[in-house]
């Protein structure tokens, strides 16, 4: 029996410990900004494997449908067009910001700025990107 109680014991503080660990880990804009190697037609920036792009609200590139997943990201670092601030809410330092791309399978929509784990500032905002991105 206290064999069992002491195995018990060390399983649950264990479990906190590893608990405690993921709550204080450093914040996911403590790294260096994202980085482009085009001239700032795409940005590349370390981000979290699997995290869902969102669709876009009707025909206008500018907004994000934060109710519809079009696919998921799972490349790291990943490229991006542009940054949107103002839209939906998703918390963070950036808490309405979203970046535009394009998921691995093919569809073109916005990541979370909170699923980014570089310092998403540099990225350019995307009107006038999204002229030069056309362009191209």
């Amino acid at each position: 029996m206290r064999v069992h109680r002491k195995l018990g014991t060390a399983l649950a503080t264990a479990a906190l410990a590893v608990g405690f660990g993921a709550v204080a880990a450093p914040s996911a804009h403590a790294a260096a900004g994202c980085w482009t190697n085009d001239g700032g037609i795409k940005w590349y920036c370390n981000n979290v494997s699997g995290a869902p792009v969102y669709g876009i609200i009707g025909n206008n590139h500018s907004y994000p449908d934060p109710d519809r997943i079009v696919g998921h990201m799972y490349s790291n670092p990943s490229w991006f067009y542009c940054k949107e601030d103002g839209q939906g809410w998703v918390g963070g330092p950036h808490p309405t910001r979203w970046l535009m791309t394009v998921a691995d399978n093919g569809q073109l929509g916005f990541m979370k700025d909170t699923a980014i784990y570089s310092e998403t500032d540099p990225v350019h905002d995307c009107y006038p990107s999204l002229r030069a991105a056309a362009t191209h």
